[in-house]
């Protein structure tokens, strides 16, 4: 096979079919960016859930006499120092447990006005409003039940929370997004396969008579659909560098100068640009090989050879 004739004839086929090829680029770019964004939409929340669980804690939020008053699960009065070392001690027994901390009236009183100081409550408040509790990290964040079942309704316990639950609705709307973004990225690619088989189609329709001119002489099947199938690789692989464009760009205006920059969102652990260049020959190959796949299976039906 002359490589020189098989590179002309793509260039002819391009230049032939620009306005379909231009299509094809930009619906394969566009597809596999949005592949590679929920690609890395998954790390990021793989990333997150691997920070964050880490330090999160179990509370165990105990009565005090306000609640012992208006509250049906502290309905045998404010917890007393014997219930309290009761509950110290079977939590360091517990197995699942990493450490413990206690958080008194007052600290928590303190904490409370350091972060919602601002709030109108705030000036109403005072120390002995304010919940004892102990804040446990466990060994395991998923073995959260294990610590409720044992103190939910203990004497002297006013609630057990688990501030897992709150970081799992966090990351269920994340993965929603990205479930989202894929349905999209499926979508952009059927019409991309559209485009590329029509494409190839009216490739080989305009060139009927020379490639029947080599069937007469004798050049093989695969020689004659070859032009062809490089013609929608070509197309494919530009596209699948401009998507790698996107990732790199996105990667560096929406993380590096944008959230990271941000001081509400300094404590969120982003991933890192080699998360970024992982994705990238991903991509590519995907770029070159679904439009080849495309053209080779589109030419046995639009092309008799």
């Amino acid at each position: 096979m002359r490589a020189q004739f098989v590179l002309s004839e793509i260039g002819v086929g391009l230049r032939r079919n620009l306005t379909m090829t231009f299509a094809v680029v930009v619906s394969v770019a566009l597809s596999l960016a949005l592949f590679g964004g929920s690609l890395l939409m998954r790390d990021q929340v793989s990333t997150m859930k691997g920070y964050w669980y880490d330090k999160v804690n179990v509370s165990i939020f105990l009565c005090n006499k306000a609640d012992a008053e208006q509250d049906p699960k502290c309905a045998k009065g404010a917890v007393t120092n014997e219930q309290k070392d009761q509950i110290l001690t079977d939590l360091k027994k517990m197995p699942v447990v990493d450490t413990v901390q206690h958080e008194t009236a007052d600290q928590a009183y303190k904490h409370y006005k350091e972060q919602f100081g601002d709030s109108p409550l705030s000036s109403s408040l005072t120390p002995d409003q304010m919940q004892e509790s102990y804040r446990i990290k466990l060994k395991d964040p998923e073995k959260y039940q294990v610590v409720a079942t044992a103190f939910s309704g203990r004497d002297g316990v006013q609630s057990v929370e688990d501030q897992k639950g709150v970081l799992d609705n966090l990351f269920e709307l994340l993965n929603g997004m990205n479930w989202a973004a894929l349905a999209v990225m499926a979508l952009m690619l059927v019409v991309a396969l559209m485009l590329i088989v029509n494409t190839v189609r009216v490739s080989a329709f305009s060139r009927r008579r020379e490639t029947g001119i080599m069937r007469l002489v004798g050049a093989s099947s695969f020689y004659i659909q070859m032009p062809f199938i490089l013609e929608a690789a070509v197309a494919g692989l530009i596209g699948g560098g401009l998507a790698c464009g996107f990732l790199l760009l996105g990667r560096y205006f929406i993380i590096d100068h944008g959230l990271q920059l941000s001081e509400k969102l300094n404590l969120i652990n982003f991933i890192g640009w080699d998360a970024v260049l992982a994705k990238l020959p991903l991509v590519l190959a995907i770029g070159l090989l679904m439009p080849a796949l495309a053209a080779f299976f589109a030419l046995r039906k639009y092309l008799k050879v």
